[in-house]
C-alpha cells in the first residue's frame, strides 16, 4: 500500500542534492588522485636526476677466469690417471703419473758418478800427500849429491878426476829429479787447491747431473698446479706423451673475475675501486654478486683483431667501441654462488664517488708465480741426498 504513494516535494527536493554531493565526493577524489601522481612523477625524476646517472650499467659481460694448462715438462707413458673433467682438485693433488722406469734408472747412474767423483776428489787429495813426499825425497837426494860433490872437489888430488865428474853428475840428475818432484806436486795439488769435497768442481759436476735426473723424476708425478675444477683433459691411459704436450687444464672458480664491455661514453665516470653490483642470469636477479672496478683492457677488441679495420678507407663508418672493464668479485659471493666461465651477466657501477684513479690509469697488476711448497720440497730432497752420498763415499 505504501509502495504506491507518490513521492513527496521532501523527497523530490533531496534527490539533486545528494547527485550533488556524489560529484562533489568524486571530484576531490579524482583531484587528490591527480596530486599523488604529480607527486611521485617529481619523486621520481628527482630521483632520476640525482641518482639514476651516477650509474653505468651494461648486460654485454661475461664471466672470465685463468685457465691453468697441465703440461708434460718430460717424456713419458701414461700409467695413470687420478682426475677427469668436473672434478675438483687442491694443489698438490695427483693428477697423472707417468712411466718413472727410465728416469730412476738415471738417477742412479748419477748417484754412482757422484760417489765416484767424491772418491777421485779423495784421491787427488792423497796424490798431493803422495808428491809433497816424493818432492822431499829429492830435496834430499840433491843435498846429498851436492855434499858428495863438494867433499870430492874438496880432496884436490886424492880423488880422480873422473869420480868428480861422476859426483857433478849425480848433482844434475838429483836436481832434474828434484824438478819432476816439484812439478808433479804442483799438478797434483792444483786439482783440489782451495776446494774440499762439497765444492770441488768435478763433485759440484756430478751433484748438478744428479739434480737433474731427480728434478725429471719428480715430473712423473703431475700434480695440480692451484685449487680448481679439471677441464680439457686430453690425455688417455698408455698414451706415449713429450715434452710440452698438453695434458688438461685446472680452472681456479674462486678468483674469476667479470669482463664487462662498456661503450667509450660511459669510461669517463669510471674510477677503480668503484663498488659494482652483478647478478648473473645463471641464477636470476634474486642472486646479486658484489665486485669492485679492478681494470681496463688497453684497447678496444678491433686493436687486437688478426686484421684490425683500416679506418683510413673511403667508405669509413663511426661505430662506437667498447672497452673490456674487469670487475673483481667478493669471494665470500663465489664461495655461495660459484660461476663458471662464460656466464653472462648483468653489471652496474655505481660512479657517485670519482675520487679514485680512472681506469684508464689504472695501476699495475700483482705479479703471478707457479712456486709451491712442492718445489721445496723437492729442493730440500736433493740437498739432502747429494749430501748423503758425499758423506757415504767421504771415508770419514
Amino acid at each position: 500500500m505504501n509502495d504506491l504513494t507518490p513521492p513527496t516535494s521532501d523527497t523530490k527536493t533531496r534527490a539533486p542534492m545528494d547527485q550533488t554531493a556524489n560529484q562533489t565526493t568524486r571530484a576531490r577524489a579524482f583531484g587528490l588522485l591527480a596530486i599523488v601522481v604529480v607527486l611521485g612523477l617529481l619523486a621520481y625524476g628527482v630521483y632520476a636526476w640525482v641518482f639514476a646517472g651516477a650509474h653505468e650499467d651494461t648486460d654485454d659481460a661475461y664471466v672470465a677466469g685463468n685457465v691453468v694448462a697441465v703440461t708434460a715438462r718430460d717424456p713419458g707413458t701414461v700409467i695413470a690417471i687420478h682426475a677427469d673433467n668436473t672434478q675438483s682438485v687442491h694443489a698438490g693433488e695427483a693428477l697423472i703419473d707417468l712411466d718413472p722406469s727410465l728416469v730412476d734408472a738415471n738417477v742412479a747412474a748419477a748417484e754412482a758418478k757422484l760417489g765416484t767423483a767424491v772418491r777421485d776428489v779423495r784421491g787427488g787429495v792423497t796424490r798431493v800427500a803422495s808428491a809433497d813426499a816424493g818432492l822431499a825425497k829429492a830435496q834430499t837426494a840433491l843435498a846429498a849429491a851436492t855434499h858428495d860433490l863438494a867433499r870430492r872437489q874438496a880432496a884436490g888430488g886424492a880423488v880422480s878426476g873422473e869420480e868428480v865428474a861422476h859426483a857433478a853428475d849425480a848433482v844434475r840428475s838429483a836436481d832434474a829429479a828434484l824438478d819432476l818432484a816439484r812439478s808433479q806436486r804442483n799438478e797434483a795439488a792444483a786439482a783440489v787447491a782451495g776446494t774440499d769435497l762439497a765444492t770441488n768442481p768435478a763433485v759440484l759436476a756430478a751433484a748438478a747431473e744428479l739434480t737433474r735426473a731427480m728434478i725429471a723424476q719428480s715430473h712423473m708425478h703431475i700434480t695440480a698446479p692451484v685449487d680448481g675444477v679439471v677441464a680439457q683433459r686430453a690425455v688417455q691411459l698408455g698414451q706415449q706423451i713429450a715434452a710440452g704436450t698438453p695434458l688438461m687444464s685446472v680452472v681456479p672458480l674462486s678468483a674469476v673475475w667479470v669482463d664487462a664491455n662498456f661503450r667509450e661514453t660511459q669510461l669517463a665516470a669510471l674510477r677503480i675501486g668503484q663498488p659494482v653490483t652483478l647478478t648473473s642470469d645463471s641464477y636470476g636477479k634474486d642472486v646479486v654478486f658484489h665486485g669492485v672496478v679492478a681494470g681496463l683492457n688497453p684497447g678496444s677488441g678491433n686493436a687486437f683483431a688478426l686484421l684490425p679495420p683500416q679506418n683510413a678507407s673511403g667508405n669509413w663508418i663511426k661505430i662506437v667501441q667498447r672497452l673490456t672493464v674487469r670487475i673483481a668479485i667478493n669471494p665470500d659471493d663465489l664461495a655461495r654462488h660459484p660461476l663458471a666461465l662464460g656466464l653472462s651477466a648483468n653489471v652496474s657501477v655505481d660512479t657517485t664517488t670519482r675520487a679514485g684513479t680512472p681506469v684508464i690509469a689504472a695501476p699495475p697488476a700483482p705479479a703471478q708465480t707457479s712456486a709451491t711448497s712442492d718445489t721445496a720440497r723437492l729442493n730440500a730432497k736433493i740437498h739432502a741426498r747429494i749430501a748423503a752420498i758425499i758423506a757415504a763415499n767421504a771415508g770419514q
